[in-house]
Order: C-alpha cells, then sequence, then structure tokens
C-alpha cells in the first residue's frame, strides 16, 4: 500500500504543475473560441463518481511511470520545453514552484519558527524560515522568514535578526494548518 501511495504522489507531483497549466491555456482558449463565435466542444455525459476514480488510477499510473529511471530523461526534456515556451513558462514554472514548496522530496517550508517582532510588548508571528543564509544581499545577521496568512493563499517575506527567531518543534505541516486557520486548528 505505501509503495501504490509513494507512485500516487509521484503521479501528483508530476502532474499537478501540468494539469492548472493545460486548463489555464484551454480555458484562455475556450474564452476567445465563445468570444468570436467559432463553437463549442460537445458535452459529455456523466457518471456521478467516475472522473474522480479515473483520475485516482490515472495519477497513480503516471506516477508508477514517472517513477521509471528510463521515463526520467523525458520528464527533464519535457520540463526544458515547457521553460522555453513564451506564455507556457510563467505559468508551468510558477505552479511547479508552488507545487514543489508544499509537497514532494524537496519541501520549502519544512523549518517552522516563531519570530519576536517586538519587544515592547512582546508580539511573535510563526512562519517558516526560506533561507538562512542571506550572505549574497549582505545581510549576514538576517534569515528570511515566510508569514503565511490566515485564510488566504498569501503571505510576506520579511528579513528577521536570528536572535529573533526561535525554533518550533512541530511538523511544518501542522504549523501550515494552524497558521492559516487563524490559530483555530489543535497544536
Amino acid at each position: 500500500m505505501k509503495r501504490w501511495f509513494k507512485y500516487f504522489m509521484n503521479g501528483f507531483l508530476i502532474m499537478a504543475p501540468i494539469t492548472p497549466t493545460i486548463y489555464i491555456l484551454i480555458s484562455v482558449f475556450t474564452w476567445l473560441d465563445d468570444m468570436f463565435d467559432i463553437g463549442e466542444l460537445p458535452v459529455i455525459g456523466r457518471i456521478p463518481g467516475l472522473g474522480i476514480i479515473i483520475i485516482v488510477i490515472l495519477l497513480t499510473l503516471v506516477g508508477f511511470i514517472g517513477s521509471s529511471f528510463i521515463v526520467r530523461p523525458f520528464l527533464v526534456l519535457m520540463e526544458r520545453i515547457l521553460a522555453k515556451v513564451p506564455i507556457v513558462s510563467i505559468i508551468y514554472s510558477s505552479l511547479k514552484d508552488l507545487f514543489d514548496a508544499f509537497v514532494g522530496d524537496n519541501q520549502k517550508f519544512n523549518c517552522p519558527v516563531m519570530c519576536k517582532m517586538n519587544h515592547d510588548p512582546e508580539t511573535f508571528r510563526m512562519g517558516f524560515i526560506t533561507q538562512d543564509n542571506l550572505s549574497n544581499l549582505h545581510l549576514d545577521d538576517l534569515v528570511a522568514v515566510y508569514f503565511p496568512d490566515s485564510y488566504n493563499i498569501s503571505g510576506e517575506l520579511w528579513f528577521v535578526k536570528k536572535d529573533n527567531v526561535r525554533f518550533v518543534e512541530l511538523p511544518s505541516s501542522e504549523l501550515m494548518k494552524f497558521i492559516v486557520s487563524g490559530g483555530v486548528a489543535k497544536l
């Protein structure tokens, strides 16, 4: 079961940035098609629940095939091609970075911290260290901390003095859930 779940997650990570990119492109083309009244695609009848089953099977199959060492070079080639297509590259790379930040082997939000924002009165904010070395910006005593917003898919990146940062011994997913829920979720 763990192996099938790994295949499913691999399929998800492969398809997650590609699918919304294709969806956005199809939506734009459909909108243009409707705008110029060129015609629509025929409506296909639906069987309740079949779409979910097909998506789970398809993602698991893509993950299984994508985890093969033979297919890896083709995925790298496809990413290089998508990175060179002007509009597609912006959409694809943004979505790929977003999905890589939250899931997969290269999660970016894996170092939860609590930062002192004011000294009097003492106030703290919870976030995630995204860069612990800012020497290329000549900010040797600072770290980059991302603070997600509650009830929103946004946040802010702040540079915080290392002395004001305390590491939190919680799983990143629990801290993210706590922050995004506005502190309502239990820790």
